[in-house]
């Protein structure tokens, strides 16, 4: 499963390969700070859209700088390992930017993913996904399934 853990470069050669037998490249990203059903959920649904899933995992410190000081609970290398662990999930790569818009544009996946919990408009990388002529798909969410609930009834059941 460490063997799913990839750099962009190692990547890039991967897609590479992929896409000479004919196969079509997914991405999605994310921090998967504590990884739950509503995540398994998303990302079976997004391995069915093509054949490669590349779920690209957000750094520490930019899942810091997104979610706040007590962020992330659990450390990248073990968000990775805990993905690249899932039947559905091909490769797994970090990256620090807080948003995905260098990765699209340097493995120019063919579907590019993202949750039900955002619209459209709330998309930072929707116009680099259609520079690169990918398709942008949103997935249903699983209702009051998030990390951040999760951290939140976690806290409440100990009196936090």
């Amino acid at each position: 499963m460490l063997s799913k853990i990839k750099t962009r470069e190692e990547l890039k050669s991967e897609i590479s390969k992929a896409r000479r037998a004919g196969k079509r490249i997914v991405t999605t990203n994310g921090c998967f700070d504590i990884l739950h059903v509503g995540h398994i959920r998303y990302l079976q649904q997004a391995k069915q859209l093509g054949d490669i899933l590349i779920v690209a995992v957000n750094s520490d410190d930019s899942v810091g700088m997104l979610k706040g000081k007590n962020r992330p609970v659990m450390p990248e290398n073990e968000r990775a390992e805990m993905l690249a662990a899932l039947e559905c999930v091909d490769y797994v790569m970090i990256f620090p930017e807080l948003d995905p818009i260098r990765f699209l544009n340097e493995l120019r996946p063919d579907i590019h993913v993202k949750g039900g919990d955002y619209t459209l408009d709330q998309i930072v990388e929707r116009e680099a996904v259609k520079s690169i002529g990918a398709e942008l798909h949103l997935l249903p969410g699983a209702p009051g399934k998030s990390t951040s609930k999760l951290i939140e009834r976690i806290l409440k059941s100990r009196g936090g």
